[in-house]
């Protein structure tokens, strides 16, 4: 191996279409780094992989390696001002982060590529000396206790926490990983542990250089970078400890063969069926658990998921490996199950073991593993460039499981065809083996038993293998049968010529009835295309009743292409239909060889559409139980539905939403149904590898269909009725607030969501807005949630929404209400008033510089490209040239003109403030909020009482989607 220096060359697998430059080293102190050069890139990152997380928790310190893991961005001996590591990185444009998982924890962070090398200093400094003061300790418990609070109410995190809990008691695998109060001060302190003595010793027993695993991704050459990573990294201390996995089984046999009956918070019916079985990494090649997933988790005509849907049994299933360690892990079968589905329990655990045993008896197939191979192999040399801080993050998670030639590989490419590894773990899936958890509301006070760290309900019962052959006899044969080979695997990638490289869309065609925006590919040479059809339908959302119905409509759409689309999706070539606020959306992304067919199937199925009544039925339970489960919502995120419900013209009420879905019957979408699509006009957009003749052919298609012919489905709009969206004017020097309950009683979390609207989008103030944003959001997170403790979920951010810009602080905390979070950020805005007045000149230039680069940043991949256009065309801005006016506009701004936009729009009595505090109490809180409905209003405060009342008292900002019809259609070929 190479130490410090490349001694032998390591052979690492990457992508055709990759570019970048991949290297090997391993220090001095034995820490191995990958280093990757990309001198196209305009952020550079870095991800250090420990091999420790939660399954080495000291018994009865339970959340000590996630304590950990939050404790190291605090502060270190070279850099011991506290969170000055994270100030530097959000305010040169980059962001942190970590997560602790059983085995590992990792840690990451991107930033501008000009402040590499300060950043990976401060970030090495977390592996080198670390402080971890007193108070910060102490603080940081409560940090880690509100995250727990958070989720405590989450379906998903206590469903797991029950699988882990019905374990063997002494496996690491038992153990709960987040921690809290209790578990890391209340109980160590009643034991006379002093839990920062306790970090201390975890940290030196755990974090040695020999067992870590970096990813530095530079712009440098690769030379340059190894310089600068051996200067940096070889001070990392190396104990020489190794890695030592958990290697027993976390389940004997009295944890296999049993039925979990559990109750969960939100409304609806769930079953996990689980194995364990043989961990996929140790045959990663043989890739035996991506074939049974493949195949247990198709939807495709046959499948075990079509019998279930077509029986109106299930709304979603999915499978594949659960991973629980490298020596052991498990196969999972998740499935949404309907009423019908929950009463027939038996039979669909019985069509699960039926399709296993269908696998069975038709043994390992090579050509579906040929061609799954083949896919997965398209994917990996055609996959799209993504951010440097998540290519990282998977870098160094690979490299702790696999061998350098497959680190950018991991278990994504299955190359080896082995029919005795594939049924050895299929052998695996049998009823002596497995672990079924029912979850459902109609279970409560039905059970006997609770999970501790949750508080789930439960029940146990052992299930014999009798008893599954039993319900297997009994259940309908549902003519399951394997896949057909997928005729929509490409398999023309040729990239086409483009003579005009253009940087903008063009409008290619317009009608009465479309218009056609077009951006070929001139960046990313891919195979791949994007298509997004934008339906405007007025009849869309003129009443609670319509926009239901619209939903109804469209999600039957998807379930009628389902077993068709599938196919398409596996293959790499993905759709999906959505609402909006004036109609609904088709986007298509991915290959584009077929694109086309599958985009005539959509649009054949639109024009055909028919009303199946046992289908109907099944998705209006499943948007009942959704609107039942919107209380059951995080408070912060009822919060931002209040303010979105209060700025929006056109919005209607949850809850006037679900009081008109039990009424509505087959007949009434029968009739609705023609009615949406009367008038219709088309907003498209077309890019990637599809030239414009194609583009324009496509859209001839769909015209042709929609309005041509002796009796058109559909009519161009008049003038009267094209879409605008149109968002509240609030008052200036007005402090707006709406104050009510948290609906989940259950819930003591409470939320502020403090909205500052400051202008209609105009390029100079937008950069005063995204300066300002860019240098107090990290201030704002240090003082309101890492000092003051208020919240772990707390964030300062931008907001647009129809053109209308502004800014938005988000809190949600248990400890204290609304009212004061809200006193405490206009105290951090007074404090930050200060150092605006006190930043320097050089200081703010850097400032400015940051966000320089950040608009800068070149798009990685055609989403990201074509995201950013359709943003423009679907507001009405129509601003494709933003980034070069708007980075003018910066280069012209001084800090005086930075200080005055804050002290006209944003400070604590601005004269152009304006602002909206939607405050949602807990039940922690309900006395203050009591308080709250009393306590007589300041001057200048306006509480709302009734949302749909002051909607309809305020002016309204234009609309950006004007009137464009003297936009004139291009040529493509001659821009």
């Amino acid at each position: 191996m190479a130490v410090g220096t490349v001694e032998e060359s390591v052979e690492i697998f990457k992508a055709r279409s990759d570019k970048r430059e991949y290297r090997r080293i391993v220090l001095q102190n034995c820490l191995e780094v990958l280093l990757i050069s990309d001198p196209e890139t305009e952020k550079c990152a870095a991800s250090m992989g420990v091999p420790v997380g939660y399954y080495s928790d000291p018994k009865g310190l339970e959340g000590l390696a996630h304590f950990l893991e939050h404790m190291l961005f605090y502060a270190s001996e070279k850099y011991p001002v506290e969170n000055s590591y994270s100030k530097y990185i959000t305010q040169h444009g980059g962001s942190t982060n970590a997560f602790t998982s059983s085995e590992n924890t990792n840690f990451h962070f991107d930033i501008n590529a000009d402040c590499f090398e300060e950043a990976l200093d401060r970030f090495a400094q977390f592996f080198i000396k670390p402080l971890m003061s007193p108070d910060a300790t102490t603080r940081e418990i409560k940090a880690v206790d509100s995250e727990n609070q958070n989720n405590l109410l989450s379906d998903g995190h206590r469903v797991y926490q029950l699988q882990k809990h019905l374990s063997a008691k002494d496996h690491p695998y038992h153990k709960f990983g987040t921690g809290s109060w209790d578990t890391l001060e209340v109980q160590p302190k009643a034991r006379g542990l002093n839990t920062r003595e306790e970090l201390l010793k975890f940290y030196e027993e755990n974090y040695s250089a020999s067992l870590m695993h970096l990813v530095v991704y530079a712009k440098v050459c690769l030379d340059k970078a190894q310089t600068l990573v051996q200067s940096i990294f070889q001070e990392v201390p190396n104990t020489n400890r190794s890695y030592s996995p958990v290697t027993d089984q976390p389940c004997k046999s009295e944890h296999l063969q049993i039925l979990v009956r559990a109750v969960p918070i939100k409304q609806g019916h769930r079953l996990r069926i689980v194995w364990p079985i043989i961990p996929g990494v140790i045959y990663y090649k043989e890739g035996p658990s991506i074939y049974l997933s493949h195949l247990i988790g198709h939807e495709g005509e046959g499948s075990l998921f079509y019998i279930l849907k077509k029986l109106g049994w299930a709304t979603s299933l999915s499978a594949g490996e659960s991973s629980g360690g490298r020596h052991f892990s498990f196969f999972e079968v998740y499935i949404h199950l309907t009423d019908a589905g929950h009463d027939h329990f038996e039979d669909v655990v019985a069509l699960l073991f039926k399709y296993i045993d269908l696998l069975r008896q038709a043994g390992a197939c090579k050509w579906i593993f040929d061609e799954l191979s083949a896919m997965s192999e398209t994917d990996f040399h055609y996959q799209d460039k993504n951010s440097a801080i998540d290519y990282v993050v998977d870098v160094a998670s690979n490299m702790q499981f696999y061998p350098p030639i497959d680190w950018l590989v991991g278990s994504s490419l299955p190359s080896r065809f082995s029919p005795d590894i594939i049924e050895a773990v299929l052998n695996e899936l049998t009823p002596q083996n497995v672990r079924i958890f029912w979850v459902s509301t109609k279970f409560d006070g039905h059970t006997d038993s609770t999970e501790p760290w949750y508080g789930t309900a439960y029940s146990v019962e052992k299930i014999t293998s009798s008893t599954i052959e039993q319900w297997m006899e009994k259940a309908p044969d549902g003519n399951l049968h394997l896949p057909v080979p997928n005729m929509f695997v490409p398999t023309d990638l040729s990239i086409k010529t483009v003579s005009n490289k253009m940087n903008f869309p063009v409008l290619l065609r317009k009608s009465p009835y479309s218009r056609l925006w077009y951006k070929p590919d001139t960046l990313f040479s891919m195979p791949k295309g994007y298509i997004i059809i934008d339906f405007s339908c007025p009849q869309s959302r003129s009443s609670p009743e319509s926009i239901v119905l619209t939903s109804i409509f469209i999600q039957l759409l998807m379930d009628y292409l389902n077993e068709y689309a599938y196919y398409a999706e596996i293959a790499g070539l993905g759709y999906w239909i959505s609402s909006h606020y004036n109609g609904f959306q088709v986007t298509m992304t991915g290959y584009n060889h077929k694109m086309r067919v599958l985009l005539e199937k959509v649009i054949d199925k639109i024009t055909n559409f028919k009303v199946e009544p046992d289908r109907f039925f099944v998705i209006k339970e499943l948007f009942t139980k959704q609107y039942q489960n919107f209380k059951f919502q995080q408070p912060y995120e009822q919060a931002l539905y209040y303010c979105s419900l209060i700025l929006r013209e056109h919005a209607w009420s949850w809850k006037d939403e679900l009081e008109v879905l039990p009424n509505l019957e087959v007949d009434d979408l029968v009739k609705f149904y023609p009615l949406l699509l009367s008038r219709t006009f088309l907003e498209c957009y077309i890019a990637g590898n599809i030239d414009s003749k194609e583009a324009i052919s496509m859209i001839q298609h769909i015209e042709d269909t929609f309005y041509k012919g002796a009796q058109p489905l559909s009519r161009a709009l008049f003038v009267s009725e094209h879409p605008s969206s149109r968002i509240i004017k609030l008052e200036e020097s007005t402090n707006y607030f709406y104050a009510a309950e948290g609906l989940n009683t259950s819930d003591e979390n409470s939320a502020l969501v403090h909205y500052i609207q400051t202008h209609p989008d105009e390029y100079i103030k937008n950069v005063k807005r995204q300066l300002f944003v860019l240098i107090a959001k990290q201030p704002a997170f240090d003082q309101l949630r890492s000092v003051e403790q208020l919240g772990y979920i707390t964030s300062l951010s931008r907001t647009s929404d129809a053109g209308i810009c502004g800014m938005q602080l988000i809190v949600q905390s248990s400890v204290k209400d609304p009212r004061y979070i809200e006193l405490r950020f206009q105290a951090f805005l007074k404090m930050l008033e200060s150092q605006l007045h006190d930043m320097s000149d050089d200081e703010f230039k850097r400032k400015v510089n940051a966000l320089i680069d950040i608009k800068l940043e070149k798009f990685k991949n055609l989403s990201e490209e074509t995201n950013y256009f359709w943003w423009e065309i679907s507001g009405g801005t129509l601003r494709f040239d933003r980034i070069e006016n708007e980075v003018a506009a910066l280069k012209l701004i001084t800090k005086t003109d930075l200080i005055d936009f804050f002290n006209e729009h944003v400070n604590v009595g601005a004269p152009k403030r304006k602002s909206l505090s939607l405050q949602v109490f807990g039940s922690s809180h309900s006395s203050e909020f009591k308080a709250e409905k009393v306590d007589p209003v300041e001057p200048n405060v306006v509480q709302i009482e009734d949302i749909f009342s002051f909607r309809r008292s305020r002016p309204l900002y234009p609309s950006f989607r004007g009137d464009i019809s003297r936009l004139k259609a291009h040529d493509a070929e001659h821009q």
